[in-house]
């Protein structure tokens, strides 16, 4: 394909911004914040449902809009092959710092207009691996450049992402994407992140690190080499700005963990209880279940503010906080402010697929939406919340009639067998997931969220036979906000959720816009 093609449109709406933030001290600060920290962080939810186009909507408001980082790679990949509509895919990977780099992923993938037969499958990509130095690490290094980078365009505000601590193959490259794109904060959960403040540190000044892979069934972890320099025969732009890094925590204990070292303390906390959307720690001590098979929480599994005060780092308070009344109690204890997901997840903004977004917005109102915390369906084995809404796989039928298939593997948990090193995950067909060494009952239930969150935001695979993939749609417990935000049931937009959260402050609380 001619290099023409890949030309892309200019956006009027978009000033000139720089493409690479440098450090001012070979990239050991922080980058600074707007005004202190931002009262209001916005999850970073699913994959893509917090795209660049919310986190934007969010910073120009000062505060902290947060992308999605999980399987960035994937989203631009299908992006490009359905035709990159307005441009904006091409128009990021215009200013990336290696334009040899951009070219081969254009060529490989971008489809002028889309795909030319609807029904084909959708182009698969690289998946990562231990060995590192693959092309899934450069696809992952521009997908997070490009969300990024979109997010911050043409403003000053403040852009985060958010990653998952059970993926750790895609962390180093992931996050170097994100800090050429000039990312200010990297939020990190679903395990014990002591690795990233080191591996922000180091990727900042351009270094090569090393991520530590756990294997089961070898009593050490394996190391993970990612190099920036090796991207590129020609020098890399730098130094570049390092990001804060806050951890998501669901207890005190871990942060205190955290805390004791400087080679793993963050630059803050978020902590994030069982009401948030997506995954959320199980309980502490022996699982129990209630009537409806949902996971039993107690007074163990409340975080105490005070606590996380005595560790003297700034913390926002996550999972049904989505009200004035929240922030201003938030606040009163010590916190920075809150973290909100699910009132974002159905705001205009969202990437949330609409017709989706519609049908949660409906019956949330209408008081029959069911969110249940299914301890069954991730295949982490963390209990993830699932939305019962018609067509998705909440629905036993759609979830039957659904091939098993791996061809993400997000997911994966490395397994050293008898046949080496082998990639395993409970969603995957069972007799796969039983010949690398797993055990059957593990695998029942589980669902795979690679491909349902990608269907959630229209970017399902196409699969033989005119099947596509189901959507799986996450959102959390607690939707109380919604007769408040909107009474009448009408659309919102990111701006109302910050303008109305923004009376928790006694004041408006709201930085017009850049």
């Amino acid at each position: 394909m001619a290099a023409t093609a890949h030309q892309p449109p200019s956006d009027p709406d978009a000033p000139a911004r720089p493409t690479v933030h440098r450090a001012t001290d070979a990239g050991s600060a922080p980058a600074p914040a707007l005004g202190g920290h931002p009262w209001l962080i916005q999850g970073g939810m699913g994959v893509g449902v917090s795209g660049w186009r919310l986190a934007r909507a969010v910073s120009l408001t000062g505060q902290l809009g947060v992308v999605s980082g999980t399987a960035l790679d994937v989203v631009l990949a299908r992006v490009l092959q359905t035709g990159d509509p307005g441009g904006h895919a091409r128009r990021a990977l215009a200013a990336f710092p290696i334009p040899e780099l951009a070219r081969a992923v254009l060529d490989r993938h971008f489809r002028e207009g889309g795909p030319t037969d609807p029904s084909a499958p959708l182009r698969a990509t690289p998946r990562l691996r231990v060995t590192g130095g693959t092309p899934a690490d450069v696809l992952t290094v521009l997908g997070n450049f490009v969300e990024v980078w979109l997010a911050k365009e043409g403003h000053d505000g403040l852009v985060g992402v958010n990653y998952l601590e059970k993926i750790r193959l895609a962390t180093a490259p992931a996050m170097f994407g994100a800090i050429l794109a000039g990312v200010d904060h990297v939020l990190v959960g679903a395990g014990v992140p002591g690795q990233i403040p080191a591996l922000a540190s180091r990727l900042a000044r351009g270094e090569p690190c090393v991520t530590r892979i756990s294997v089961e069934g070898d009593e050490e972890p394996l190391e993970h080499l990612f190099d920036p320099g090796a991207l590129s025969a020609d020098p890399l732009p730098g130094p570049l700005r390092r990001p804060r890094v806050l951890a998501i925590v669901s207890l005190p204990v871990l942060a205190a963990y955290l805390n004791r070292d400087e080679a793993t303390r963050p630059d803050g906390f978020v902590v994030e209880t069982s009401r948030a959307g997506g995954h959320s720690a199980p309980p502490r001590g022996p699982m129990a279940l209630d009537d409806a098979g949902e996971p039993v929480y107690g007074p163990r599994d409340d975080p105490d503010p005070a606590k996380m005060a005595a560790l003297g780092l700034p913390f926002w308070l996550a999972g049904g906080q989505a009200s004035p009344e929240a922030v201003a109690a938030a606040r009163a204890a010590g916190a920075a402010g809150v973290q909100v997901g699910s009132a974002f997840a159905l705001c205009e903004e969202s990437g949330m697929a609409r017709h989706l977004r519609e049908e949660l917005l409906d019956r949330a109102h209408a008081g029959t939406l069911t969110v249940r915390n299914d301890p069954q369906a991730s295949p982490t084995a963390f209990p993830f919340k699932v939305a019962r809404l018609p067509g998705t796989v909440s629905e036993p039928e759609v979830a039957r009639a659904r091939r098993r298939v791996c061809d993400l593997g997000f997911l994966r948990t490395p397994v050293r067998s008898e046949r080496g090193l082998v990639y395993r995950c409970a969603a995957e067909p069972v007799a796969a997931y039983v010949r690398k060494g797993g055990n059957a009952a593990d695998a029942h239930g589980r669902q795979c969220l690679c491909n349902g969150l990608l269907a959630t935001i229209g970017l399902a695979q196409r699969r033989p036979g005119g099947r596509v993939e189901p959507p799986l749609v996450t959102i959390g417990t607690d939707l109380s906000f919604l007769p408040r935000l909107s009474p009448d049931a009408s659309p919102y937009t990111a701006a109302d959720v910050v303008a109305w959260l923004a009376g928790g402050l006694g004041t408006t609380g709201v930085t017009p816009p850049v």
